[in-house]
């Protein structure tokens, strides 16, 4: 089960006991939201996207409210914003739609963080289930997610 990954990988930080794990979904960002009684922008949603050219999946965990900016995106990455199949994501992430977070993920795939991130002081990313939230702060989810770069590739959330 993915969230017992996540609750492994966080073990080495000794914080698996901030995991919260909900009665309710927290599937989407309104339910996540809802459950965690916050402001729907402080969810950190984790967005999955395929890299066609060089077949490498990545990461961009964003604001709630924001949302991918596609010529931003190109201008970046150098291609077309194209996010995984909800049946590729599982097998692909090691985490299910709408628990997918930037922990414990494949090694292989790259954890972008994106600018709309940084107006909190602390987020609430999913723990690897539709049920589940951490409240981190935004060093914390720098160091737990091994993140590549901070990134500027949202839209509607300024």
């Amino acid at each position: 089960m993915s969230v017992e990954a996540v609750k492994t990988y966080f073990n080495q930080y000794g914080i698996t006991d901030r995991i919260q794990e909900f009665p309710v979904s927290s599937a989407t960002v309104q339910l996540a939201a809802q459950a965690l009684n916050c402001a729907p922008e402080r969810i950190a949603k984790t967005l999955s996207f395929k890299q066609k050219k060089s077949d490498q999946t990545l990461l961009i965990v964003t604001a709630g409210d924001a949302k991918i900016d596609n010529a931003k995106y190109k201008a970046h990455f150098n291609e077309r914003a194209t996010m995984l199949k909800a049946d590729e994501v599982e097998t692909t992430i090691g985490h299910p739609v709408g628990g997918v977070c930037p922990f414990a993920v494949k090694k292989e795939i790259p954890v972008y963080l994106d600018q709309s991130l940084k107006r909190f002081t602390t987020v609430f990313p999913a723990c690897g289930s539709a049920n589940t939230a951490i409240e981190l702060t935004i060093p914390e989810l720098e160091q737990y997610t091994h993140f590549q770069q901070w990134v500027d590739v949202c839209k509607s959330w300024e």
